[in-house]
């Protein structure tokens, strides 16, 4: 059987070492969780309230028509529904960890909202999968005994609140990413949109929308798994330390980009305000001299040209060397820009450290380094 690969996945070039990074917190958990069966009267009216909280920063609905109707239909004919993981905060709210797509299918439905995928009020399909006695219906043209039906089943929500440690946002990213269970597992960035919610989260969200940056990722429309603002946020991670030439460390990148989103500096509004400015001006100045190319590594079969792809290494290497120049305010020679570009790309020492042991902390520095001084000539102080 063939696996499907999505646009966005094909328009990004894989890391190796960077496919497969996990940690774990040296913090123990201390984790309290009980069950409950809760109806979908009820969790929808908990949503609507702002009890339950999802929303539209927190991760992209991806389910297609055909699944969404399965799920009422089976909710119609009486067949068991998988449970859901709710987190309960500070502020005794319910966080959605697992089970988003299912609540979100019911709420959609039973509020006659437009289908987010197709523009049109939700009818479960005309397909032959669906029964045939309620199939294109809405809600509203469900009998009173259907439309109950749906209303009074009871969905199990198993509930968890951590108690230590009280502040590990990284502890929480753990339970979310090995909690989840559903058929589609939430990718990095999915998960931090519902762990570190917030004006940082919001800012990320927005600076995804600008056009040099839509045209420099390589994608008119937003990455349906956010794989693009996973980008925006590792851009200000990458460039706002200063990495050492001699360490010999590893770092995680996961973790690396989780506490960097979950820390104090984040939900600063000057600090947020300079990032949006960073970002722009960043970004502005490489798409105006490199163009919608300035990601992507050469061809392995013709070093002239472009492979095509979004290279994230390359991409660290660019954009930090690029805020470091702005930044610095020195008057930027921009002569020969794109044959300083290629020289670099061909450069084989380059190459070498944008392809292998890409998070040692030496090798990032060495990368940032040689883009600063053969695209800029300074040195990487």
């Amino acid at each position: 059987m063939a696996i499907k690969i999505s646009v966005e996945e094909e328009i990004i070039e894989p890391i190796e070492n960077e496919q497969d990074d996990y940690y774990s917190d040296d913090d123990l958990y201390n984790i309290n969780s009980w069950g409950a069966d809760l109806s979908f009267r009820e969790l929808v009216q908990m949503y609507k309230d702002g009890d339950l909280l999802k929303p539209e920063l927190q991760r992209n609905y991806v389910w297609d028509k055909t699944e969404a109707s399965r799920f009422i239909d089976s909710i119609l004919l009486g067949l068991p529904v998988p449970s859901i993981f709710l987190a309960k905060t500070h502020e005794e709210k319910m966080l959605i960890v697992d089970g988003y797509q299912r609540i979100m299918t019911i709420y959609d439905y039973m509020e006659q909202k437009i289908f987010r995928t197709d523009g049109k009020v939700f009818k479960l399909t005309n397909s032959k999968k669906i029964n045939a006695r309620w199939r294109g219906n809405a809600f509203d043209e469900l009998s009173d005994t259907e439309q109950r039906k749906i209303r009074n089943t009871t969905i199990h929500c198993i509930i968890f609140v951590q108690i230590k440690p009280k502040d590990g946002d990284t502890s929480m990213y753990q339970v979310f990413e090995r909690i989840n269970t559903s058929g589609r597992t939430l990718m990095p960035q999915e998960i931090r949109n519902c762990v570190y919610q917030g004006n940082f989260n919001i800012l990320l969200i927005e600076l995804n929308k600008e056009k040099f940056w839509r045209k420099l990722y390589g994608l008119t429309n937003a990455d349906s798994r956010m794989r693009d603002i996973e980008f925006i946020l590792r851009f200000f991670a990458i460039s706002a330390k200063k990495w050492d030439l001699k360490s010999t460390g590893t770092i995680s990148l996961k973790k690396y980009l989780n506490e960097f989103m979950g820390s104090k500096e984040s939900s600063t509004s000057e600090i947020l305000n300079s990032r949006k400015d960073i970002f722009l001006s960043t970004m502005k100045f490489i798409y105006d001299h490199f163009g919608e190319t300035a990601f992507q590594n050469i061809s392995s079969k013709d070093p002239t040209k472009f492979a095509g792809k979004f290279n994230p290494t390359i991409f660290d290497s660019f954009t930090t060397a690029t805020r470091i120049v702005l930044e610095k305010n020195n008057k930027i020679s921009t002569n020969k820009l794109n044959e300083k570009q290629m020289k670099l790309l061909q450069n084989e020492e380059f190459q070498d450290l944008v392809r292998f042991r890409t998070t040692n902390e030496d090798r990032i520095a060495k990368r940032v380094s040689m883009a600063l001084k053969i695209l800029y000539g300074l040195d990487y102080e």
